[in-house]
């Protein structure tokens, strides 16, 4: 599906909002059946072939026959072959990232708490042990990415994360990348793009452990390799098209609202952004700024057909509509730009991250400026779930302690629910121990 109002709220709210450019009615493919089946086929020979399938289509799909562990001295001195700017900017992301992840992970206390006199439940946060990340370094390098997987993983206290980041033409992994994962503290890193990639790190195909979880973005070959790896490891989130929706009212600049919307609608051909305003001269306006924006924008061919085919701009006859309709809508980046930020911040709930005030862009998230994570939910994923954090790199693992005093109570309650349901092996763990208890009454 595509980020797009679903017919009970449009039927609901009819006549009260109006379309400037209307919404893609075609929903972008979520699970294309020729891909699934080519990552299933290539997860099954690499699970039974091992490495050597492995380096296998590494040859036929990225024309690499190199080493495909990163040698510790290359992954050390990666910064050290980057513009010093690029270098700077890359240590302040790691830095803010693990920073917000770190005061994250102190929210996180263990605790107990007695249920009844002589029962005591509790929970410990205990970090997954293996995490593998993915790093794309495709058309764009997503540097940031390894912020959020990697960085956000050690903060969580995940001994072991290793990266895997596709080869670039001459062989080397991207350097930018390959810093960015080693300020966030990565373990080891591979040289392997794509499915092969997911599976290294999924079986342990190398120096480490199967991973308990596979995280990072990718194209769709990597997105339906972790899609069908799911249950075997932990993923962070399915992927979906990048999104961005804004609320503007009639105090927002045209100029950076339509950048905005571009400025996401940069990721891919099929990436949705969609404005809702309350001002009908705003809408109008970013219409025609996005129009002569596309025209200087070097990624235009990029931009250009996702904002033709999946851009959208609502007016709202209120606010009130402007947060029903927005709520509706559910996008993975959300942008306030109004003179009632905190009035939408309070009302809005359904959004991966939120951002509040025309000086508060998604690219400062994008790229690891603000601290919080990019790993967000997609395609009205918002609805149920919330993006990456250290809490999904950590179990909370309950635990119970009863003493003798209170197995009366208990044993014979268990005793009396196991009877009606026909479960006596479940009753006889009850009686015999209420058996016991009462022999050390007398």
């Amino acid at each position: 599906m595509v980020m797009r109002f679903t017919p009970r709220v449009l039927d609901a709210l009819d006549g009260k909002f109006s379309f400037i450019k209307p919404p893609s009615t075609t929903p972008s493919a979520q699970h294309d059946p020729a891909v699934a089946k080519t990552v299933s086929e290539m997860l099954l020979d690499i699970e039974k072939r091992g490495l050597d399938a492995v380096r296998e289509y590494a040859r036929k799909l990225d024309n690499h026959e190199g080493e495909l562990v990163v040698d510790g001295g290359r992954l050390a001195s990666s910064g050290d072959r980057l513009p010093r700017d690029l270098r700077d900017a890359i240590e302040l992301g790691a830095q803010r990232t693990r920073a917000f992840a770190a005061h994250s992970r102190q929210q996180l206390q263990d605790y107990s708490f007695e249920t009844a006199p002589g029962i005591v439940c509790g929970v410990r946060h205990v970090p997954v042990q293996q995490v593998g990340a993915y790093l794309p370094a495709g058309r764009f390098p997503l540097t940031a990415s390894a912020f959020m997987s990697v960085g956000v993983a050690k903060e969580a206290g995940v001994p072991v994360v290793s990266a895997a980041t596709p080869p670039q033409p001459n062989g080397a992994p991207n350097d930018a990348v390959l810093f960015a994962a080693h300020a966030s503290g990565v373990d080891r890193a591979y040289t392997i793009g794509g499915v092969q990639a997911i599976a290294t790190l999924a079986f342990g195909l190398l120096d480490d452990a199967p991973a308990n979880m596979v995280v990072g973005a990718g194209n769709a070959y990597v997105a339906e390799a972790k899609r069908q790896l799911f249950g075997r490891v932990a993923i962070d989130l399915p992927a979906g098209p990048s999104e961005v929706a804004i609320i503007a009212d009639e105090t927002a600049d045209p100029v950076i609202v339509a950048a905005d919307l571009l400025g996401q609608a940069e990721h891919g051909p099929n990436s949705p952004a969609a404005l809702i305003t309350t001002s009908r001269e705003l809408a109008e306006s970013v219409a025609v700024e996005v129009k002569q924006q596309l025209e200087t924008l070097s990624t235009a061919e990029i931009a250009g057909p996702a904002w033709r085919d999946y851009g959208s701009i609502t007016v709202a006859d209120t606010p009130e509509i402007a947060a029903e309709l927005m709520d509706d809508l559910a996008p993975e980046h959300l942008e306030i730009i109004t003179s009632r930020d905190d009035w939408y911040h309070d009302r809005l709930k359904n959004y991966g991250s939120i951002f509040l005030g025309e000086w508060s862009t998604v690219a400062y998230s994008d790229k690891g400026m603000a601290g919080t994570n990019h790993t967000l939910p997609t395609a009205g994923g918002a609805k149920h779930s919330a993006g990456l954090s250290v809490s999904r790199f950590i179990k909370p693992l309950t635990y119970q302690r009863l003493t003798r005093e209170a197995t009366p109570e208990a044993a014979h309650a268990v005793q009396v629910i196991s009877d009606s349901e026909g479960m006596e092996a479940h009753s006889r763990t009850a009686t015999y121990r209420l058996d016991r208890w009462q022999g050390q009454q007398n």
